[in-house]
């Protein structure tokens, strides 16, 4: 059966929320770039972005409701059901995997008994797998809504999530105090942080991090040469070993440019199609 339309919101909550989009929407040249941020609005509401709540957003910038429905299902920070007041993310890419990500992770959805995208029981903690945070000097890394808690063990994560479910006192490694996952909302949106001293709190990058940081900008210092395994000690490069490399002949093709006996572009090995189309 097709979907009746969305019921509207309660007249008072309407009312505020109209408020709020007006200031929103001001912010912008085209009415239509307001959408991201009315969705976490939205998402302010009700933790998460229902049907009203995209019905909403269609009705005050004008658009059709398939229009906002596309842009809500497409980012992965608006949440399509109910979700706990905490979001818990544990990033589970390339190198907090290998540094213990997957394991709490599995350890987390054991703990909790809920899995990937599933929220506890009493309303407290929604757990997901989340990619890069962009923390790998802190591997592994768990996120509670979007603050950073950094160098996880599965121990450590199973008492975070306690803490949460218990309401007990979290503090984040870096960044401001905790908040509800719709107080964050209200924060993406575009609103004032409220938290005292959550304008000022924040955090470092790690020395790696840094140390690229400061190779981009040249400050490094002298270059070493590393020798293999077993070899002498290390030594501080000299002009000796600054000599430019020797340059190609004039007109020589590099290896990113030369023909490869392999390449399409080698004429004596033409390229062509493996096989009939369709098969």
């Amino acid at each position: 059966m097709p979907q009746l339309p969305a019921p509207d919101y309660p007249d008072d909550v309407r009312a505020r929320l109209e408020a709020d989009a007006r200031e929103i929407i001001a912010r912008y040249p085209d009415s239509r770039s307001a959408l991201l941020p009315l969705l976490h609005l939205v998402q302010s509401q009700e933790g998460h972005v229902t049907r009203t709540g995209q019905r909403f957003c269609a009705e005050v910038l004008g658009l059709t409701t398939a229009e906002v429905n596309a842009v809500a299902t497409f980012y992965s920070m608006y949440r399509r059901k109910p979700s706990g007041d905490y979001q818990v993310g544990v990033c589970t890419n390339t190198l907090c995997a290998v540094m213990g990500g997957d394991a709490i992770f599995e350890a987390l959805q054991d703990h909790l008994g809920v899995g990937n995208g599933e929220t506890t029981g009493d309303g407290k903690v929604t757990l997901e797998h989340i990619e890069c945070n962009a923390a790998c000097d802190f591997a592994p890394v768990v996120m509670v809504n979007w603050e950073f808690f950094d160098n996880q063990t599965v121990d450590s994560a199973k008492r975070l999530v306690d803490d949460l479910r218990t309401g007990a006192d979290v503090e984040p490694t870096r960044g401001a105090r905790l908040c509800t996952f719709k107080d964050t909302a209200r924060i993406l949106a575009g609103f004032p942080d409220e938290r005292e001293g959550a304008v000022e709190a924040g955090g470092s990058a790690g020395e790696a991090s840094l140390v690229g940081l400061r190779l981009a900008k040249g400050e490094s210092g002298p270059a070493r040469v590393v020798h293999p395994r077993g070899g002498e000690a290390p030594r501080e490069r000299t002009s000796e070993d600054r000599t430019p490399p020797e340059q190609p002949p004039a007109g020589h093709q590099s290896s990113h440019d030369a023909p490869q006996d392999t390449a399409a572009s080698d004429p004596s090995h033409p390229a062509g199609p493996v096989a009939e189309e369709g098969e």
